[in-house]
């Protein structure tokens, strides 16, 4: 009987350990935007004509080998 007892009181400790983490995680901003980094990653940083304006010197390198 007295093991119960034990075992209770540890799971109500390990419980009150997971609960305040997860307040933790909550108040440090851990869920603040979870759509946002879920789609970033599909999503290209530039579309390819954006990139050959923003990069000069690779497009005449570019260039000179079609040629």
């Amino acid at each position: 009987m007295n093991v119960i007892l034990v075992l209770v009181g540890f799971s109500l400790l390990v419980a009150l350990l997971g609960l305040g983490a997860f307040f933790w995680s909550v108040r440090s901003g851990q869920y603040d935007d979870p759509y946002g980094s879920s789609v970033r990653m599909l999503f290209d940083d530039e579309r390819p004509e954006q990139a050959e304006a923003a990069n000069p010197v690779a497009n005449e390198t570019t260039k000179s080998n079609q040629l």
